[in-house]
C-alpha cells in the first residue's frame, strides 16, 4: 500500500461542501473542533484574512485549504464578485489527524500549478454550478477526490520540509513509515528500522528526528497510540487493541497510555463516550 492510502484508510478525513456561488460581502469562518475547511475559487477576486490578521489578495483560480480548525474570514470583491465551492474537512472526533496536525495553518495553490487539481477542480465546478440530479453527493465526492490530489500534491512537489509528510515523501523514511503504518504490532527495533531504510543506526536515528521531528521510538508510540485508540472507539476489548498495536497485554497499553495521556485506556474512551 501507498503512503496516504494507510494513513487515509485508519483516520477519516472527509469533505462536505455547504457552499456554491457568488461570495459577497464578508463572511466569516470560525474555529470548529475536528475541522478544516477548503475553498476553491472559480472566478473573481477576494481577500483572505486568518485568525492573526495576516490578509492575501486572490485574483485568480486558486484552491486555499485550511488544514486544521482555524478561524478566518473571506472578503469578497464588490467589482469582481467571487464564485466558490465551499467545503467543511470533517475529521474523527475520537483523535486528532496526522495528515491534517502535518500541515500549515494553510495551504494556497494556484490550480494552474497541478494539471490533476485544474482537471478536478474544473468537474468539481461543473457540478457544483449545474442543477443536475445527484447533485450533492457528486459534488461532495469531487471534492474528496480533489483533497487527495492537493495532498499528492505536497508529497510530490516536497512541499513540507519538516514533519510526516516530509518524511513520507523522503525516499528512505517513507519505507519505515510506511511499514510502521501498516504493520504497527510488529516488534520495530531501531535495527530493523534501519535495516528498510539502508542506513547506519547513528545516521537513521539523526536523519528521523531531523525531518520527521521525533525520533523513531517516540514516533511508534504515537502511532501505536493513535491507532489504539480508533480500535477502542469500535469498542474492542483492551487485550486485543493492545496485540494489535504491538503490546504484550492490557497492561502494557495501559503503561503506555498513562505515560502519554495521564490515564488509562478505559478511562480515556469513557471521556470519548
Amino acid at each position: 500500500m501507498d503512503q496516504l492510502s494507510v494513513i487515509l484508510q485508519r483516520f477519516s478525513m472527509n469533505t462536505e461542501v455547504f457552499f456554491t456561488g457568488n461570495l459577497c460581502g464578508i463572511s466569516n469562518f470560525n474555529r470548529e473542533p475536528n475541522q478544516g475547511h477548503l475553498h476553491l475559487l472559480r472566478s473573481g477576486a477576494l481577500t483572505i484574512i486568518d485568525e492573526k490578521g495576516t490578509s492575501q489578495l486572490i485574483d485568480e483560480p486558486t484552491v486555499l485549504f485550511f488544514p486544521t480548525p482555524h478561524a478566518h474570514r473571506i472578503i469578497g470583491s464588490e467589482e469582481n464578485p467571487p464564485e466558490l465551492v465551499c467545503a467543511n474537512i470533517l475529521y474523527d472526533e475520537s483523535s486528532s489527524n496526522p495528515i491534517a496536525n502535518a500541515l500549515p495553518s494553510l495551504l494556497c495553490f494556484k490550480l494552474s500549478d497541478c494539471q490533476k487539481l485544474k482537471q478536478t477542480a474544473l468537474c468539481l465546478f461543473e457540478e457544483a454550478f449545474q442543477e443536475q440530479c445527484g447533485r450533492i453527493p457528486m459534488i461532495n465526492l469531487l471534492t474528496d477526490m480533489f483533497l487527495i490530489h492537493v495532498l499528492r500534491h505536497v508529497l510530490n512537489n516536497n512541499i513540507m520540509h519538516y514533519g510526516l509528510l516530509a518524511g513520507l515523501a523522503h525516499p528512505q523514511l517513507s519505507k519505515v513509515l510506511l511499514a510502521i503504518h501498516e504493520a504497527p504490532e510488529q516488534q520495530w527495533g531501531l535495527e530493523t528500522m534501519t535495516e528498510l531504510a539502508l542506513m547506519s543506526r547513528s545516521k537513521f536515528a539523526e536523519l528521523f528526528k531531523r525531518v520527521v521531528g521525533q525520533s523513531p521510538g517516540d514516533y511508534l508510540i504515537d502511532w501505536r497510540i493513535a491507532v489504539a485508540k480508533i480500535l477502542l472507539k469500535q469498542n474492542k476489548p483492551v487485550a486485543l487493541v493492545a496485540n494489535a498495536v504491538g503490546y504484550e497485554n492490557g497492561s502494557a497499553l495501559a503503561r503506555v497510555f498513562r505515560k502519554k495521556l495521564g490515564m488509562a485506556p478505559k478511562e480515556w474512551l469513557d471521556k470519548m463516550i
